[in-house]
């Protein structure tokens, strides 16, 4: 089980805004994809969270932004679950350019656990809870 997960991209064409960086909402983008691949390489695909009728909902995302990141540029989004508790989870993330591991941006994610069918908060049951490691804030 990956504490850290790490999720590699390129900066592609379309994420250049007219600035000439990547586009601040294309950070917030790359945070979804890096927390659903870290999701789905512990067992809880899309597929299985449709199946069992669970989902989670996003109550808040924070992001700090450090750096600039340009087209063609390596960039990994590291991504670890801080907490989760009865009905809420706390993700984190470290969006780094590979070159010289300059860290671009700091952000999390607080997540609410939900049943699909009802929209309501519900209990996030022990099996998700056991196929995530915790990695806690350091204080």
């Amino acid at each position: 089980m990956a504490l850290i997960y790490e999720h590699h991209l390129t900066v592609p064409p379309d994420a250049i805004d007219g600035q000439g960086h990547v586009n601040n909402v294309v950070y917030l983008n790359w945070m979804q994809d890096a927390a659903v691949a870290h999701s789905s390489a512990q067992g809880w695909t899309n597929a299985r969270y449709k199946e069992t009728g669970f989902s989670w909902v996003v109550r808040t995302h924070t992001i700090e932004y450090l750096r600039e990141a340009f087209l063609n540029e390596e960039i990994t989004v590291r991504t670890w679950i801080a907490n989760m508790k009865k009905v809420t989870s706390l993700r984190r993330y470290e969006i780094v350019r590979d070159r010289d591991e300059a860290i671009l941006a700091k952000a999390a994610t607080n997540f609410a656990f939900i049943n699909r069918k009802t929209a309501k908060i519900m209990r996030v049951p022990p099996e998700l809870i056991n196929s995530f490691e915790i990695v806690p804030d350091q204080t």
